[in-house]
């Protein structure tokens, strides 16, 4: 198996909801067990919350996300934002658009100063979101740290 890394969201409650939307936004195949499945919880509150979910996009995009049990605490993820970075313009702006829905645009998706489209928003449930469509000069401003 390769190794792969991917986000991984906690919520507080909302998960399903979260997944059923991002699955709006990236298309692909969605997974999700509760807490009552595994019997992983002692609080009926808990049953049907998201133990784990997963989206597998057809791009090769992975998401995973599970709601906080009501035991544990919520951890703050506001130091953690998601990068979505490439050359397709029209995927990456039907990704944006669709993530900034019912969103906060913090950096609308414009011309950068190193020659690509860059643009920030937290989205309705809280996650922060990066976007940047590499331009004519072979995207130089690649937030995904690729060198050559």
């Amino acid at each position: 198996m390769t190794t792969r890394l991917n986000p991984y969201i906690s919520f507080r409650d909302n998960a399903r909801e979260a997944l059923e939307f991002y699955h709006g936004v990236f298309g692909g195949d969605l997974s999700m067990s509760t807490f009552a499945e595994f019997q992983m919880s002692d609080d009926p509150a808990d049953a049907d919350k998201i133990m784990h979910g997963q989206l597998e996009a057809a791009n090769g995009l992975t998401l995973m996300a599970a709601d906080t049990p009501s035991s544990m605490e919520a951890v703050d993820s506001s130091n953690i934002t998601i990068s979505l970075s490439g050359e397709d313009e029209t995927e990456l702006r039907g990704y944006w658009d669709k993530l900034s829905d019912g969103g906060n645009v913090t950096m609308p998706l414009d011309m950068a100063p190193w020659g690509d489209h860059f643009g920030q928003l937290t989205d309705r449930f809280g996650v922060a979101w990066m976007v940047n469509i590499a331009g004519q000069g072979g995207g130089q401003g690649d937030q995904g740290g690729q060198s050559s």
